[in-house]
């Protein structure tokens, strides 16, 4: 059987959807979002990268209120999209740039902020996107993270990571909040706040946008069946397969020369 980089698998699981992610009402939409948006305003020359762009909505979100800003992905067929996207709102100082986020292909302190919104679970090394995030922020800039969060009770944990991977093999992990404080903290980066958030995943257009096989699928409902009744609860489990993940947005900034 051939082998796959988890670059390759990445890139082989969000270019045939990058589409999809433009029009994903979740990903366009919510609270984390607007706070991320809100920590760029009257920052008019600022420069922001957008690490793990995506579709594009944390762009999209900034740029009318910064000098410039840059949407970095892996998949260049994601980047693609936003370009398109970019042009057809006439958003005009956005440029997209491809790679990996432990691999930043930017000059040491060259933005004012580094903004990541549902990307960091797909990284290969946390701790390396992070170290390279402080590298590339200016002394005083900020960086902000909104991600899935792990519950802290193993047993939860256990079921969510497992439903993630069959639904994406490209999943590495959802980080616990105590996970993301310390390996924050280990980049060298200060925390200045954090907010934790409650987002429901429709069932059927979270396996959709993923275009998650049929026996995967079949794997997922089995394993949401076997739930225990506190794993369910959590998740807020419904008949359906819908239900409801924690999520939270960390800021940081680096310290000022």
């Amino acid at each position: 059987m051939e082998r796959r980089t988890q670059e390759t698998l990445v890139g082989d699981q969000f270019g045939a959807r990058a589409k999809a992610y433009l029009a994903s009402a979740v990903h366009a939409q919510g609270a984390d979002l607007e706070a991320l948006a809100a920590l760029v305003r009257g920052k008019a020359q600022a420069r922001v990268l957008d690490l793990g762009c995506g579709g594009g909505h944390v762009s999209f979100a900034v740029a009318p209120q910064v000098r410039e800003v840059v949407a970095y992905d892996l998949s260049p067929e994601m980047l693609e999209v936003v370009a398109r996207a970019a042009r057809e709102r006439g958003l005009d100082n956005l440029t997209t740039q491809r790679g990996m986020a432990e691999r930043l292909p930017f000059a040491d302190a060259s933005f004012d902020f580094v903004l990541s919104r549902y990307s960091a679970h797909h990284w290969r090394d946390l701790d390396a996107g992070l170290r390279e995030t402080a590298r590339v922020l200016k002394p005083g800039g900020v960086a902000a993270f909104a991600d899935a969060v792990a519950a802290p009770a193993p047993q939860i944990d256990t079921y969510f990571q497992a439903i993630e991977l069959l639904r994406d093999p490209s999943h590495v992990r959802d980080y616990a909040r105590g996970e993301w404080e310390a390996a924050i903290a280990r980049a060298g980066l200060l925390p200045t706040a954090s907010a934790a958030y409650r987002v429901r995943l429709v069932f059927q257009t979270w396996v959709e946008r993923m275009r998650t096989p049929p026996a995967q699928i079949d794997a997922i409902r089995a394993l949401m069946a076997a739930m225990p009744d506190d794993v369910a609860r959590h998740l807020a489990l419904e008949a359906d397969g819908s239900f409801t993940i924690d999520t939270a947005l960390f800021q940081a900034a680096k310290p000022a020369d």
